[in-house]
């Protein structure tokens, strides 16, 4: 494909399908890293990598944009084969964040937003006014932080940067390595909210590593959980993984509390049961429609109710009864 084709490509749609097929990665030392892997991301979906260390999943991330090479099999972007690109035109149409951002310490953080842009050969003013177009999506006025050094950020504003230069040139696909872990824990709920909030505006095809099972729930539109060597145990959305592990080893990743966690993201609206038309609505606690079973239970709790409405836009569209808080939902 040559750049003009990339280009109309592009400027065509804001997400690309990954297709993992038989990928494998053995080292010359006879060591397999990843084994016959395979996995699907939809195009705009977020994919969680999660496993125990050394299953192979920052390996599977960097083989993607080709930092390492596979051994085996095929890695599809969009139906087109990686090895058929060349890798450095590759990497600077993939969006890449890492855990310790790698911001370079001598630049502002404009000039660092607007990397990958001066490499493909942006002129100056568009560089800048993407650079601070991007400062202020991640929560960052560009007033106040454009001519700053990274050293003058907290963590999470450097992280949050880190995802602006990874956004810059509008890569159709977003790689991130742990981008969250090197942060103290209330700066990484808010950094994930954030990241939520940004991922509803660009709607970017995502493969996420992490070995936080809270963050992969709260982020992932599915998740693989993964073993040693690059085995795919489940591929899931994050509700039907806690409610339906398909093995002993999965229940036991995914943590013996995994029924609190399936309440957080198990949609109120999937669970609600139709009204009987003659029940009363008047004075019973709600519960709204873009909420969760999780706070379908938190006010349930609070009123001493055996169940609560659904609203839409005020009006009733359902029931929530304690049966379907603590039963196994089906699939959504």
């Amino acid at each position: 494909m040559d750049a003009t084709a990339i280009n109309e490509s592009r400027q065509a749609r804001s997400a690309a399908s990954i297709t993992l097929e038989n990928v494998g990665k053995t080292y010359p030392d006879g060591t397999v890293a990843v084994g016959d892997f395979g996995l699907e991301v939809g195009a705009g979906e977020l994919a969680v990598l999660i496993g125990p260390s050394g299953c192979g999943k920052s390996t599977i991330l960097r083989m993607i944009n080709r930092l390492i090479e596979p051994t085996g099999g095929r890695i599809l972007i969009d139906g087109q084969n990686i090895l058929e690109r060349d890798p450095v035109e590759l990497r600077r149409h993939i969006g890449y964040v890492i855990q310790n951002v790698g911001l370079f310490p001598h630049q502002n953080i404009r000039t660092n937003v607007g990397t990958v842009p001066r490499l493909l050969g942006w002129d100056r003013a568009r560089i800048a006014t993407r650079s601070d177009e991007l400062l202020e999506l991640v929560g960052l006025d560009p007033a106040r932080f454009a001519k700053r050094y990274p050293h003058e950020l907290s963590g999470g504003q450097r992280q949050r940067v880190g995802v602006a230069r990874a956004l810059a040139a509008d890569p159709l696909v977003l790689l991130m390595d742990e981008p969250f872990s090197a942060v103290d824990p209330i700066a990484r709920g808010r950094l994930q909210e954030e990241f939520l909030r940004l991922q509803a505006t660009v709607r970017k095809t995502i493969v996420l590593v992490t070995h936080d099972i809270d963050e992969a729930v709260r982020l992932g539109d599915r998740i693989a959980v993964l073993a040693e060597g690059g085995k795919l145990l489940q591929y899931a959305p994050p509700a039907d993984l806690l409610s339906r592990p398909v093995s002993d080893t999965v229940a036991d990743f995914v943590g013996a509390d995994r029924g609190i966690r399936r309440l957080a993201v198990t949609p109120a609206r999937a669970a609600a049961r139709p009204l009987n038309g003659d029940q009363p609505t008047a004075d019973r606690p709600t519960v709204d429609v873009s909420g969760t079973l999780y706070d379908a239970l938190a006010v349930m709790l609070a009123a001493g109710a055996p169940e609560v409405l659904v609203l839409e836009d005020g009006r009733p569209v359902g029931v929530i009864p304690r049966t379907a808080v603590f039963g196994v939902p089906d699939p959504v």
